[in-house]
């Protein structure tokens, strides 16, 4: 229908690409309009639709993403951290919006989100899923109202392949509980530990990774002091939670001023 939010999917092929796509015909209110792969992919002409499962969707898998991203209305994103800021440039150029679930995004490429926002809606989080980013408010309120003879700790568990760690979700909850502390997640993060590592500073935030199986997301951030230990713990079954958590995203941008949100936004938390 003529009303309908064009989406547009980059990375299509993949895993998340699909589910997106599935979600996509799932949700009311948009439609798929393209799709891009890696130049040099199997994928190339295929409709995406068809390469996911849901039937034929006339929406054509190119690798000209510049195309692509000038003929939609948005556009989601769960990349890599470089390609993801090229798409923000091609968004920016062009009026979409973008969506960005991409992990592993340092400052260099934050910094080219916001400079895409001045331009188009941008959402970024770490985590699409609506639970997580509930968890993550929690958390923010929690390390306010705890004060430091809390520590705290940050364990997360994926699947064998992930490639970042800690993850990107492990990472914006520790932003998120140095946030209610008032203090910077860059001076008092400990990303691992090994050797002999001397007693635990006081407000440091701490982190641990485990890698193996088939494991979707599992993550526990512990506040711990002395007789009591209080844990907030999200586990995800499904990816599905992500592509759900950012076509909301997506249709939330319409008619949105230029800006860098967070699913914070996109979800009405507030602190």
């Amino acid at each position: 229908m003529a009303n309908e939010m064009k989406i547009g999917i980059v990375g299509v092929a993949g895993r998340m690409g699909q589910m997106l796509v599935r979600q996509v015909a799932e949700t009311q209110g948009c439609v798929l309009a393209g799709a891009t792969e890696r130049p040099g992919s199997d994928a190339i002409g295929r409709d995406a639709g068809l390469l996911a499962g849901v039937g034929e969707a006339g929406a054509a898998i190119t690798d000209d993403a510049a195309a692509m991203i000038a003929a939609v209305d948005a556009i989601i994103d769960f990349t890599a951290p470089d390609a993801t800021v090229r798409h923000a440039e091609l968004a920016a150029q062009s009026g979409a919006a973008i969506i960005v679930g991409t992990t592993g995004m340092g400052p260099g490429h934050i910094e080219s989100l916001k400079g895409a926002a001045r331009h188009v809606p941008v959402v970024f989080a770490p985590n699409m899923s609506v639970g997580v980013n509930l968890l993550m408010a929690v958390v923010e309120q929690v390390a306010r109202t705890l004060d430091d003879s809390y520590d705290i700790e940050i364990v997360e568990m994926h699947h064998r392949h992930k490639v970042d760690a800690p993850s990107g979700t492990a990472l914006g909850l520790g932003r998120a509980a140095a946030k209610g502390r008032g203090v910077d997640m860059d001076e008092v993060g400990r990303l691992s530990r090994e050797g002999h590592t001397g007693a635990r500073p006081r407000g440091e935030i701490g982190f641990a990774t485990l890698r193996g199986g088939d494991v979707i997301g599992d993550h526990t951030v512990c506040f711990a002091t002395e007789g009591e230990r209080v844990e907030l713990t999200h586990k995800a079954s499904g990816r599905q939670i992500y592509a759900a958590g950012a076509l909301r995203a997506a249709l939330w941008t319409r008619g949105r001023a230029p800006g860098l949100y967070s699913m914070n936004d996109v979800l009405g938390i507030s602190i």
